[in-house]
């Protein structure tokens, strides 16, 4: 690229599709675009100071739904809206591709405002360069569907090349964490299971959880994580065993964590595409509800397992609550317990 170009990335949120445009942002970079990224509160974290980007705006969205219709908030958006057309930027492209995204996108300034076709909410009026479906097929990457957006402006990434980056840590959150594991027995390798998430029906049977963290007990240190709402459940598939930090790290010191870990086991949720993001542990991905060969970790099928209910007619049916009226939730108790401990054992944990 002969003159260095403006590009807005818009990914608001969630997590773990923040995560997954972090190797877009890095393409788009490495290819010569000055990079900045239009964040909420759930992903800051971890594009702030992120080498794949040269700057990151928040968009405080989790405030102005908690603060309600509010004079204060649109002064705050104006404020947003005014720092973007400042930079006068060349490219905006909208991989948010829903309502929460089309005012930053019709409003931002750029000269040319891409979007996939598949957007939703009226989105699509935000572009005025629309490019075919991201999504080609249903057992697509979702990382090599947002590469898309790269590929139309003339830059080719292949699987191998893919690049994912996060924030370094700090002094105090590497400290903090040295002393959250500080009573680790240091033969044993560290297991990380991070069982929640935020929907019901993407959750493994608890039950199960028990009889891997039993056979998992006396091999590894077993650390749990999540938010202070997960603890009943920690409390109940830990039987006592293991550190739960459920509640007491940010994203960047759960980032440490999982570097320092052996396997990370979780199911179709943030702290799975976290731990994938860290490049370091095993990571097994138990899906349920959702597509796992798109959304399940990218790379070495040996390192990275995604593994779900195919047998299932219903699968995946990507809805938050079960539609089926006889034998209900059945995706949730599916692998057992055995298939994941053989896996495990493979890992040579």
């Amino acid at each position: 690229m002969s003159e260095k170009k403006k590009l807005l990335l818009i990914k608001l949120s969630s997590l773990g599709d923040v995560i997954f445009n972090i190797p877009l942002a890095n393409a788009l970079r490495d290819a010569g675009y000055e990079i900045t990224w239009l964040v909420s509160e759930k992903g800051i974290q971890i594009v702030e100071n992120n080498p794949c980007v040269d700057k990151a705006i928040l968009v405080p969205i989790k405030e102005w739904k908690k603060r309600g219709p509010s004079l204060k908030s649109f002064r705050e958006y104006l404020s947003i809206l005014k720092q973007l057309r400042a930079e006068k930027f060349d490219i905006a492209i909208d991989s948010q591709m829903m309502l929460k995204s089309l005012y930053w996108m019709l409003f931002c300034g750029a000269k040319r405002r891409i979007i996939s076709k598949e957007g939703r909410e009226f989105s699509l009026l935000g572009g005025n360069e629309w490019i075919d479906n991201i999504s080609y097929k249903p057992d697509s990457p979702i990382v090599m569907n947002y590469l898309r957006y790269a590929n139309y402006l003339g830059i080719d990434v292949k699987p191998e090349d893919i690049k994912v980056t996060l924030p370094p840590r700090t002094d105090e959150q590497i400290k903090k964490v040295d002393y959250l594991l500080s009573n680790l027995d240091l033969s044993k390798p560290i297991v990380s299971i991070a069982p929640a998430t935020t929907w019901a029906n993407k959750h493994w049977d608890k039950d199960n959880w028990r009889k891997v963290v039993n056979y998992l007990k006396d091999k590894a240190n077993i650390i749990f994580t999540g938010g202070p709402n997960d603890n009943e459940l920690i409390e109940y598939i830990s039987q006592g065993h293991g550190i739960n930090l459920a509640g007491e790290t940010d994203i960047l010191e759960l980032a440490e964590i999982f570097s320092r870990s052996k396997l990370v086991l979780a199911p179709d949720s943030g702290s799975a595409h976290l731990a994938w993001a860290t490049q370091n542990p095993n990571v097994i991905a138990i899906f349920t509800c959702t597509p796992k060969d798109v959304l399940g970790p990218l790379g070495d099928k040996n390192k990275y397992v995604s593994i779900g209910g195919d047998e299932l007619a219903c699968q995946p049916c990507f809805k938050r609550k079960c539609k089926l009226k006889n034998n209900k939730m059945a995706c949730t108790y599916i692998p057992t317990a055995r298939e994941i401990i053989d896996i495990i054992e493979k890992m040579g944990i």
